[in-house]
Formats: structure tokens, sequence, C-alpha cells
């Protein structure tokens, strides 16, 4: 009999993870940065730049929360902003070489939460909670 708490779990796990990363990245002496920088770095990562509403549309929040995250990587030294040459009311952002060192420390942190999170799940456990995971989204 299901106790309806997945809300609370989802919750929990979703604390557990952010603790998990940010204490991953002081063990590399990274300091500054949380789990929502990591969205716009890893878009970063795959993409040499991208306006604000770009990164806001991709990592599923608003400009002006886009925009405070950014500020933030631009202090710690890790992206730079530009004005388009087309249309100056558009702020294209890319990372500095600080930036883009950061990127195997990611990979590694990344790495080490989705071992946590998939433990010793077979493959068909994983796509059923990933499906199920979906459809909640969808839901909502």
């Amino acid at each position: 009999m299901p106790k309806y708490n997945a809300f609370a779990l989802i919750a929990r796990i979703r604390d557990h993870v952010n603790k998990r990363i940010i204490q991953e990245l002081e063990q590399h002496d990274i300091t500054g940065i949380v789990p929502s920088h990591g969205d716009i770095l890893m878009f970063l990562y795959l993409e040499d730049s991208l306006s604000i509403k770009m990164v806001a549309e991709r990592v599923h929040r608003t400009q002006p929360t886009v925009t405070v995250l950014v500020n933030k990587l631009e202090k710690l030294g890790y992206v730079e902003r530009s004005k388009s040459p087309e249309d100056s009311r558009v702020t294209f952002i890319r990372l500095t070489e600080q930036g883009r060192q950061l990127k195997p420390i990611f990979e590694q942190v990344s790495e080490t939460i989705r071992d946590m999170v998939y433990g010793d799940m077979t493959d068909e456990q994983a796509e059923q909670l990933e499906s199920l995971l979906i459809g909640i989204v969808h839901r909502l």
C-alpha cells in the first residue's frame, strides 16, 4: 500500500544530492558554486556562447534568475559577457579559461552523483525510474 510520500522523498534526494555536489566541489577547492550554477556551466561546455535567454530556456529558469546566477559566475571568473553585435539588447555569456578548466571536475562530480543515485540498479530499473519521474514532471 503506497504511503503517498513521493514528493517528500524526492525533496530529500534533491537536498542530499545538492549537499554532496557542494562537498565534492569543495574537495577540489572550488567554493561559491552551487548546483544551479552547474546547469549553466554544463550547457556552456556543450556550446561556446549562449544568450541569457537561451540559457534560461535550457535550464528551465526565468531570465532574471539566470542573470543573478551568471552575475555570480562572472564575479568568480568562470564566465564573461558580451553584447550581440546585431542587437545590443542581447547579452551572450561564454566560459573563461578558468571556467573551461572546471569541466573535468564537473564531469567527475556528475559521475560520482550518478553512481550514488543509480547504485546497483539494472538498466531496466533505471529506465523505469526515469520513466516514472518523467511522468510526474509532465503531470506537473
